[in-house]
Order: structure tokens, then sequence, then C-alpha cells
């Protein structure tokens, strides 16, 4: 599976830009986003499939976000991880 391209982001725009305003988050480049020093949340696709990889503690869980709630379930998840 390869990291998100430029159509991918285009599909994504909304919720990067709602990812963008969280705070302690920093976009190193598209989609690429830290938390401090480390890797905290990026994006693949995989032929029309697109998902996000969030690191949760020392791992990374996998979400889909290719529907509205998908995506709404991505970002209440980091929201939570930013909070605990």
């Amino acid at each position: 599976m390869k990291h998100a391209g430029i159509d991918a982001f285009n599909r994504l725009e909304k919720l990067l830009r709602d990812l963008r305003a969280l705070p302690d988050l920093r976009e190193r480049s598209t989609g690429v986003f830290y938390r401090k020093s480390k890797p905290f949340l990026h994006f693949h696709e995989d032929s029309t499939e697109l998902y996000a990889d969030l690191r949760i503690a020392d791992e990374f869980k996998r979400f889909p976000v290719n529907s509205a709630k998908e995506k709404e379930v991505l970002l209440n998840a980091v929201r939570v991880v930013l909070t605990s």
C-alpha cells in the first residue's frame, strides 16, 4: 500500500483542514502529521480506498477514511489521543 498522493489529498481536503486546526499537530508535508517529534498520522491509498494510520500509544492503528462517517471516526480518535 502506497502513501497517499495528490488526488487522494484532494478527496481528504476537509478532513485535512480539520486536522490542521487541532492543537499540538504539525504537518511536515501534506498529510503527514507529527506530534512533538514523533510521527503521529499519515495517509495511504490502495486502488480507490483511502486509509489513515494514527499513532495510539506506541503503535499505529489503521482507519478507513472513505466516507464522511469514517472521516468523523478518525477525527474523533485523533481528538481522544490528543487529550489523553
